[in-house]
């Protein structure tokens, strides 16, 4: 399942920051779960365009709202005149009532349309809480006309291709998945390097894609451990360009490469504390008493963080290995800490993030527990950190 941020433009959005900035990101063209595509095959305008199929991916916008996303495809068959408009309608299938619509401008002019080439249309509509089974209806509108489907059975009457049938209810989410943290007496040295004996016997974590779960581009594997006085993370980032440009505590690390680590750690899924460290070893640290409300910069997590680098920072010339870091959170310093130190057996939630930018323009957002949505503080989909000795 793919989730969705609503009211952004058709390359769909990554809003995963600690600020309230989208981040594009392009239309997967291999299916997901919670994914149709059909009712293609229909024409336009004695065969001028050609209807190949809506793709459909229902889930949630980045208020937790349902949402569907649509992706049609046409092509033209011969040049097109100018000024047909695309509307989209997505009716009740059982009353015909309108439930959403989504009239707009072709991504590209009709009449710019290159023949026997497929186009793309992207779109994302939002849905009204419990919406029913729908019916989608699309096609072309010029003035006060629409263009003619040329099939009778592919049309409703009114001149509206019938698209594919949308189930009632997005499709379930896997559940969180749940991470162990062991505790040890020989904390390990913060230096940005992983070969303390300490690092060997924590479990590895991959991050995967924040928005499908899929595996990432480029690697990135987090250990944790715990002691009685503070929680303890290394991040390895398989990296070929690293770099960064803010030098100062809380500048907005998260629209540059980063790492992320939240926490909630009683859980309620309000109150939680989210700190970066940037490959400058640049910190960001901030405390949220409700999902993205109230962002308090002025707490001070007390973190003590390590960076190395395996390359050349700040040189897109050559190619990087990666970059590691190493973070020590005092517990005292965290909020709503259900016992200081941890009893063995307690469970937070929390979630590990890394942002990366390829090219230093587009970002992919990495997690533990993938997101499904566009947003870092996506609170439902933390995951389970448990406490062992």
């Amino acid at each position: 399942m793919v989730l969705l941020c609503s009211g952004l433009l058709a390359s769909g959005c990554r809003d995963e920051q600690a600020g309230p900035r989208p981040r594009a990101r392009a239309p997967s063209s291999a299916p997901a779960e919670g994914v149709t595509t059909g009712a293609a095959g229909g024409t336009w305008g004695g065969g001028a365009i050609k209807y190949l199929g809506t793709r459909v991916e229902r889930g949630r916008d980045e208020r937790g709202q349902d949402a569907v996303r649509l992706t049609h495809g046409f092509e033209a068959t011969r040049p097109l005149p100018a000024g047909w408009q695309i509307f989209v309608h997505l009716v009740d299938a059982r009353t015909g009532q309108m439930v959403a619509n989504g009239d707009h401008p072709p991504p590209v002019p009709v009449e710019q349309w290159p023949a026997g080439k497929s186009v793309q249309d992207v779109q994302i509509l939002p849905l009204p809480a419990g919406a029913p089974e729908l019916q989608l209806l699309l096609g072309f509108w010029h003035d006060d006309q629409r263009l003619p489907v040329d099939q009778a059975a592919a049309q409703d009457g009114q001149q509206r291709m019938r698209g594919p049938v949308i189930g009632s209810g997005p499709p379930a989410l896997p559940p969180v998945p749940e991470a162990h943290v062991r505790h040890t007496a020989h904390p390990p040295k913060l230096d940005g390097n992983l070969d303390d004996e300490a690092w060997r016997s924590a479990t590895p974590l991959t991050l995967v894609d924040s928005l499908d779960g899929r595996p990432t581009q480029f690697r990135t594997t987090v250990r944790m451990l715990w002691d009685d006085e503070a929680l303890y993370v290394a991040f390895d980032s398989e990296d070929p360009d690293v770099w960064g440009t803010f030098r100062n505590r809380d500048d907005p690390l998260y629209t540059q490469d980063v790492v992320e680590i939240f926490v909630d750690a009683d859980g309620d899924g309000r109150t939680y504390d989210e700190i970066e460290v940037s490959p400058h070893n640049v910190v960001f640290d901030a405390y949220f008493p409700a999902r993205r409300q109230g962002m308090d910069t002025s707490w001070d997590s007390g973190l003590q963080s390590a960076v190395k680098v395996n390359g050349t920072i700040d040189d897109a010339s050559d190619r990087d290995q990666g970059w590691t870091v190493e973070m020590r959170i005092p517990f005292a310093r965290l909020h709503s800490v259900p016992h200081v130190p941890p009893t063995p057996g307690d469970r937070w939630r929390f979630n590990l993030y890394r942002l990366e930018l390829p090219d230093r323009k587009n970002a992919q957002g990495q997690a533990f527990s993938p997101l499904y949505v566009g947003d870092f503080h996506a609170v439902d989909r933390f995951a389970w950190l448990v406490f062992e000795r």
